[in-house]
């Protein structure tokens, strides 16, 4: 039995992009079997994780019950500026780490946040890793990284999430298919929720 002691994770959903392929709007509030598609997400999030929050950049939020975090980097630069508000926030809670999902993707693995913590390794981020690639977004990014990623937003450097973890310490954890359903499974147009709604059923 290891003596290592247990880390303190919280998650944060990223919803704070402008929906362009959904064509404007908040594609995580539009419903999916009657309820948004982010209550689903964050119903799945929530028992995995200490304390959750959502980041978001407009209106339609407040009623989750969990909080909303805007980006504090200006210009819409993508979902790294969601991450570094989230790591603000999880500093100020006591937290190790801060794990990510998305705000469109509701059947993400219900054991994501324990297997990206078992790899976990100060200082460096995890990324799941499925068979179509890396899934930069759900991720598990140490809360000593909040100040490098600061940084990192203040320059011309890439915006990509995947370029920042790399340049700081990246580790993969692959997940597999779950019978028929991609777990990453994202909601980006509006044929994809109909899709979505499919896979409910």
């Amino acid at each position: 039995m290891s003596d290592a002691p247990a880390i303190v994770v919280h998650g944060l959903i990223l919803a704070g992009g402008l929906s362009r392929r959904m064509g404007g709007g908040q594609k995580a509030l539009l419903p999916l079997g009657n309820r948004p598609i982010i209550a689903r997400v964050l119903e799945r999030l929530a028992p995995q994780v200490a304390e959750v929050a959502i980041n978001a950049n407009a209106d339609g939020y407040a009623g989750f019950g969990v909080p909303v975090l805007a980006d504090t980097v200006a210009g819409f630069v993508g979902p790294l500026a969601g991450v570094l508000a989230g790591l603000n926030w999880a500093s100020t809670q006591g937290a190790d780490y801060l794990a990510t999902v998305a705000a469109d993707t509701p059947f993400f693995p219900g054991d994501l946040v324990a297997r990206l913590s078992a790899q976990a390794v100060p200082g460096r981020v995890v990324m799941a890793r499925n068979r179509d690639g890396v899934q930069p977004v759900f991720a598990l990014w140490p809360v000593t990284l909040r100040g490098a990623l600061e940084q990192w937003l203040h320059t011309d450097g890439s915006r990509k999430v995947q370029d920042f973890a790399a340049a700081f310490g990246l580790d993969l954890c692959d997940f597999a298919a779950e019978g028929r359903i991609d777990p990453f499974f994202n909601v980006n147009r509006p044929e994809d929720l109909a899709q979505a709604e499919a896979m409910l059923r």
